[in-house]
């Protein structure tokens, strides 16, 4: 069994981040539900972190025991994933800074270091590069284990888009 952590990078309610992120979730449950059905036994999970709008504004000064509960309850669901998969907007040409928020409190622990971590890229052809490039730089700076192959782009309406999706689980894997 392999649990993957979705990391939303917006806050927004019915982002396209978020529809792309439910949709991992439906597709781990599709494929486990055909696991039962005899065919590879796939009991995988995709757990969904809501807690991004709750999350204080980074300070190193608070970066210590005992840690603000919103910050001990991230690092707890990362330390309990065995895979990272995020999709988030770009704004203004990098990430937007709730998420750049989560990130910061990822540095301070050991969490996310040497997980195998991959990101979608739901964002219209030409747009979102600037957030990639950030995700990269930050992600690298924690120690987490870049998946090249979960690094995507997937359109919302790519017609292919549930076995894309498979493709970077299986990649996460």
């Amino acid at each position: 069994m392999v649990q993957v952590l979705l990391l939303c990078g917006s806050v927004r309610k019915g982002s396209s981040n978020e529809a792309m992120l439910r949709l991992v979730q439906e597709v781990v449950g599709d494929a486990g539900e055909a696991g039962n059905a005899g065919n590879a036994g796939n009991t995988d999970s995709a757990v969904f972190y809501e807690g991004l709008g709750g999350l204080p504004h980074f300070n190193p000064d608070l970066d210590t025991d005992p840690l603000p509960e919103a910050v001990t309850e991230l690092r707890s669901a990362i330390a309990d994933a065995d895979a990272v998969l995020v999709c988030t907007p770009e704004y203004a040409g990098t990430l937007p800074g709730s998420f750049k928020n989560l990130l910061d409190w990822t540095v301070g622990g050991t969490e996310i270091c040497d997980k195998p971590t991959g990101w979608i890229n739901a964002a219209n052809p030409g747009r979102g590069e600037g957030a990639a490039a950030t995700l990269r730089l930050v992600l690298e700076y924690t120690g987490a284990a870049i998946v090249e192959d979960a690094c995507v782009r997937i359109a919302i309406g790519d017609p292919d888009i549930r076995e894309r999706i498979s493709a970077v689980l299986t990649a996460l894997r």
